[in-house]
């Protein structure tokens, strides 16, 4: 029977939420994972020293003994770099987001004017601190990523020793962008490898399938594919795992989010699998994101086999339900075993 293991796997672009909710989810992404970044966009935003450390240590309650890392961040609003020298040690990196464009961004900026960002990034770029865009204007659906490009080039050529993060890419266009800056990066999710927009509303609406960025199109998902198999060293998984409670899913209103954290690395193997890549899979999962944030790998390595996986309907904990992509589904990969660091 085909086994595979991979060590010390990161999910570079997290989400576990706060309180129940991240009693639930935490544990489902501590156990697989070595660590990850995680995102700061809660209510209210974690955005001073005091919040990280508080955020970081209710994630620890939640994963109690597991090998994990939370890698803090904080959300982007102007910062003086005296802030930044105090908090950079407790941080791994800067979200932006633009005001209102994806889940608990109000707070967001309204417009990246590069004389009003300057102080900010020049520090960050500074003290090495990397920023993470979500990447999206607030146009139509479809061309959202498309239309964002021109900004990322904009922050490229403005901060080129800045590090920069082109969060969640969905589009063929932005894996043409990366190789065009050397200050230029991304991370990938497991939804965007695997989806088209068709697979969310081409027959019925499949509400566990919708997030934002929105999955494009064929073309685009398969110059995803090839960039993440090839495993590009400018490329890094990041999952964007974002639970919302099923019955915020599951409704006229519905959220925009995909919960992949449970089934990441199994659903990856097949992937991989599927197009002969097997070799590059912890290349992607583990050593790129070494490679781009400075990391160090730990001993903790995930064990795999070749061996059919039902994933489960949903995942609960006290009055929070969450409902997996692929829920009810089979997968061809199982974890066997997981060796801790």
């Amino acid at each position: 029977m085909k086994r595979l293991s991979i060590r010390s796997p990161f999910d570079m672009h997290l989400h576990l939420r706060d309180e129940d909710m991240l009693k639930l989810v935490a544990p489902l992404s501590s156990k697989t994972f070595s660590a990850a970044i995680i995102m700061p966009n809660l209510v209210p935003p974690v955005d001073t020293k005091e919040a990280v450390i508080s955020y970081k240590n209710r994630i620890k309650d939640a994963i109690k003994d597991d090998d994990f890392e939370p890698m803090m961040t904080l959300f982007f609003k102007p910062y003086s770099k005296e802030f930044l020298e105090s908090v950079k040690d407790d941080i791994k990196a800067i979200k932006l987001y633009p005001a209102g464009i994806t889940t608990n961004s109000e707070g967001g900026v309204s417009s990246i004017d590069v004389n009003e960002l300057a102080p900010t990034l020049n520090a960050m770029a500074d003290l090495g601190l990397p920023l993470c865009v979500h990447g999206e204007t607030n146009g139509f659906v479809m061309d959202r990523e498309k239309e964002f490009l021109s900004v990322y080039e904009t922050l490229a050529k403005a901060f080129p020793k800045l590090k920069i993060i082109m969060e969640h890419i969905t589009t063929k266009d932005a894996t043409k962008l990366l190789d065009r800056y050397d200050n230029l990066y991304a991370t990938i999710t497991v939804q965007h490898l695997l989806i088209t927009l068709d697979d969310v509303a081409g027959g019925m609406l499949k509400p566990h399938l919708f997030c934002k960025p929105i999955a494009k199109r064929y073309e685009d998902r398969e110059a995803l594919v090839t960039l993440a198999t090839s495993a590009h060293p400018k490329v890094m998984f990041g999952s964007d795992s974002a639970p919302h409670p099923k019955d915020a899913k599951e409704n006229c209103g519905c959220a925009a989010g995909v919960f992949t954290s449970p089934i990441a690395i199994q659903v990856l193997a097949e992937l991989f699998e599927k197009h002969n890549k097997l070799e590059n899979l912890e290349k992607f999962i583990s050593i790129n994101a070494t490679n781009i944030y400075n990391l160090k790998r730990t001993n903790k390595t995930i064990n795999l086999i070749k061996k059919d996986f039902v994933v489960p309907q949903d995942y609960r904990f006290e009055n929070e339900i969450v409902v997996p992509m692929y829920s009810n589904e089979t997968l061809s990969w199982s974890i066997d075993s997981i060796i801790q660091g």
